[in-house]
């Protein structure tokens, strides 16, 4: 049993509450056991200068951890004056896993702008970003699409992330803060509903790995990508899929 009492290969418990703030487009604030997210989508009438004219719409992501999200308070990035390496990353790891699942020339020239805000963090902030943006997404598409905004739904399909690793020679999926700051190897998956990966985030922090290790941790990950997925059809339903 692991620290908090889950099965290797257990998620951790996952909460969802949509429609939790009252003026964007749409939100959700997700939490898998102690990590909580709170995202937000906006949308835009106009998109960024290299696709003006073009017909084609965009999404892009932002990400933060609050200054008390961590046991130790984290500064403000705008009190820095820049943005960290880290959180760079992770908005841009936002962005790739939603926009393979949206068709951007469906919905004309709008963007699509998700904010995901940590709350508080312990262990797979990026994964539970991914995931509340995506069900913060299709909300609004929802919505959008009874408003007669799209010929088409233009979602294409579903979309899961989670994190995985090797921790004490066991595969561990779903991994909170402590087990991931002493992880063998820790991986983070993004997948479709229908099973094709759109993103393999993967790092071996002390020793190489084999194939056969890294099938093992895309397998565990692959599980716990269609339980989430599951539980995404159970909150907003499957319009248009």
């Amino acid at each position: 049993m692991r620290s908090d009492g889950r099965k290797p290969d257990e998620l951790r418990n996952i909460k969802i509450e949509l429609d939790y703030l009252e003026y964007p487009a749409g939100s959700c604030f997700i939490s898998f056991g102690k990590t909580k997210v709170l995202c937000a989508v906006s949308v835009e009438n106009r998109v960024p200068q290299f696709l003006v004219g073009q017909g084609m719409g965009w999404l892009t992501a932002e990400y933060a951890l609050l200054p008390c999200s961590t046991t130790e308070r984290t500064q403000r990035e705008a009190t820095l004056g820049r943005l960290t390496g880290r959180t760079q990353e992770i908005r841009r790891f936002i962005g790739r896993s939603l926009r393979p699942i949206i068709d951007l020339s469906a919905v004309g020239e709008r963007t699509f702008i998700i904010d995901c805000d940590v709350i508080q963090a312990d262990g797979g902030t990026r994964t539970a970003a991914v995931n509340g943006a995506f069900i913060a997404l299709y909300t609004v598409i929802k919505k959008m699409m009874k408003n007669n905004e799209f010929r088409t739904f233009p979602i294409l399909d579903f979309v899961g992330a989670v994190s995985v690793g090797m921790v004490n020679n066991e595969v561990m999926l779903d991994l909170c803060y402590e087990e991931d700051s002493r992880a063998d190897i820790d991986m983070n998956l993004v997948m479709t509903g229908r099973g094709k990966i759109i993103e393999v985030q993967a790092t071996a922090e002390k020793m190489p790995v084999s194939r056969a290790l890294l099938d093992r941790l895309l397998d565990a990950a692959s599980k716990g990508i269609e339980e989430i997925i599951t539980l995404e059809k159970k909150v907003i339903g499957r319009d248009g899929l």
